[in-house]
């Protein structure tokens, strides 16, 4: 298995240039037809999730585009790992998507064991969009600031809910500890979900979260929980009065969740560079961009090699803190 995942790995890394002018030739015939049947795009999530909603704004754009349907396809399960394996697994013929997150990048220092290897068995078409984090506390809380909140975890026992092991919340709450240098004092306590934890949030029964912010932006607006940062590079359109950590002096604090296309390392280069180039032409579609800004994203479309690029650093970043802050899978 190793070995085929490193020959996989080289391939996807030499890209289409480096192959003999024979073979290219050889694989361009597949792309002049491609696709001639449906497009399979799985969804390692449930139905009307963020990432499911993305998804199918791009598959509709480009089934479009074809002139072939791009099914969407929900696996969900497995920390997101079900629907990744049967991905991986599929034939390397482009007529296979995979939708993945930042969950995806932590899994690799997660679940070392998987049966599948990201960065090997699999090619980055695009990163699609990206979603803000933010630090929030009930609006009975008295911790006005991100300031106070840091300090306070410094030194006075404090509890902080995430939507499970290894979640973007879980992760921001580990940024917290890190900054703060709260150690011990700051108690994880996971959900099975972002809402569950949103809802104990809002009763007082947690005293901060680090959210994705389409799961507690209705209870900010309601007045319900207060957003002391934002843990993106930029404000959110969404709350714009709230700064960034950055700009509130804690760049330690940043993490983004995010939306990506992926499929089989395998696939040929022709038929690749055709999925990229439907793929970044959707991305740049007007409608599909209010919609999906209305979703709460921000809106990427970056290409394969920008991408590739990402990923790799989000895998090496979040592996060092799983590993660091020894976080374990449920």
């Amino acid at each position: 298995m190793t070995s085929r995942r490193t020959a996989l790995g080289a391939v996807a890394a030499l890209g289409a240039g480096l192959f003999p002018a024979g073979r290219a030739r050889a694989q361009a015939e597949p792309a002049a037809g491609f696709p001639d049947r449906p497009v399979r795009y799985i969804v390692p999530f449930t139905p009307a999730g963020l990432t499911d909603i993305m998804a199918r704004l791009v598959a509709q754009k480009l089934g479009d585009a074809w002139g072939r349907p791009v099914v969407v396809d929900n696996r969900a399960g497995g920390n997101a790992m079900i629907g990744a394996d049967v991905a991986a697994h599929a034939p390397a013929d482009g007529y296979t998507l995979l939708a993945i997150t930042l969950t995806h990048a932590v899994n690799v220092g997660l679940f070392p064991q998987a049966p599948y290897h990201l960065l090997q068995d699999f090619r980055p078409v695009s990163i699609l969009g990206s979603l803000p984090l933010v630090v929030v506390v009930p609006q009975a809380s008295p911790l006005r600031s991100l300031g106070e909140l840091i300090a306070q975890a410094k030194t006075q026992p404090m509890n902080g809910g995430s939507s499970g092991n290894g979640s973007p919340p879980h992760l921001g709450l580990e940024l917290v500890r890190r900054v703060a240098g709260a150690g011990a004092n700051l108690v994880h306590v996971p959900y099975r979900g972002g809402a569950p934890g949103v809802t104990d949030l809002v009763a007082g029964n947690l005293q901060l979260m680090v959210s994705n912010l389409p799961e507690c932006i209705g209870q900010i607006k309601g007045g319900r929980l207060r957003a002391l940062g934002i843990t993106g590079a930029t404000r959110s359109h969404q709350v714009p009065e709230v700064p960034t950590v950055r700009e509130l002096g804690f760049p330690g604090l940043e993490i983004t969740n995010w939306t990506a296309m992926l499929t089989n390392a395998g696939v040929p280069a022709p038929v690749f560079e055709r999925i990229e180039r439907t793929t970044l032409a959707a991305m740049r579609d007007p409608d599909l961009r209010r919609r999906a800004v209305d979703g709460g994203f921000d809106v990427l479309g970056w290409d394969a090699d920008q991408s590739r690029g990402f990923l790799q650093a989000e895998v090496a970043r979040w592996s060092r803190l799983v590993r660091e802050a020894g976080i374990k899978a449920d």
